[in-house]
């Protein structure tokens, strides 16, 4: 038996997943999260030995909260399921510690396959986004500005370029205003920018948040 925590803030969506896992045998949903504190309480909990997870969620950037939930849980396996399939994407939420991801236009037996996978212990990628993934790195190499940040300089790229305050980002991420403004100028000089809007054009351009 293979116990699922969902963790989805849209209810239709989370209601339907759950019909979906529960016609699957051996398979049961133990608990539910529509936001990013309650994901992390639940996964905290103990009992289950799964959880899908959004990657966009109130309370918390997706992988900030993949990173947070490892913390809590470094045994408990995280399955991506979400509307973004763009390989920046893809690549950060596996870096931050996912085990699996697919999209939600993926099939019932994509499903199955991959929770039956990343609850055994394994990693999965959806076939096609693998591709993309391989593509693209084919496409821009390792050698593009952006591929030389760290996680955190991942976070903070993404939430300035969605207009977010360093004082929102510093209390989001739980860090000290200082240390936000450390990433944002390392991010910086990395990417050759020097100021907010060319950080932003650059975010776009590359398609690096959603």
């Amino acid at each position: 038996m293979i116990r699922i925590i969902i963790a989805d803030d849209h209810t239709l969506f989370r209601v339907g997943l759950k019909q979906m896992l529960h016609s699957f045998s051996g398979i049961d949903v133990v608990g539910e999260a529509t936001n990013a504190v309650e994901a992390l309480a639940a996964a905290s909990v103990g009992g289950a030995d799964l959880i899908i997870m959004d990657l966009t969620m109130p309370g918390a950037s997706g992988t900030s909260l993949i990173e947070q939930t490892r913390k809590a849980r470094p045994d408990l396996p995280i399955l991506v399921l979400s509307m973004h399939d763009e390989p920046g994407t893809v690549r950060r939420a596996l870096q931050a510690g996912a085990s699996g991801y697919i999209t939600k236009g993926s099939s019932p037996d994509t499903l199955l396959t991959a929770v039956t996978r990343v609850g055994a212990g394994e990693r999965y990628i959806d076939p096609t986004i693998a591709e993309a993934l391989a593509f693209d790195t084919a496409a821009h190499g390792p050698g593009d500005p952006h591929q030389s940040l760290s996680q955190r300089e991942w976070q903070v790229l993404r939430l300035i370029a969605k207009g977010v305050m360093l004082s929102q980002i510093a209390e989001q991420l739980h860090l000290s205003p200082k240390t936000v403004t450390t990433h944002k100028s390392h991010v910086m000089e990395k990417l050759g920018i020097g100021n907010n809007a060319d950080l932003i054009r650059y975010a776009i351009e590359h398609k690096l948040f959603d």
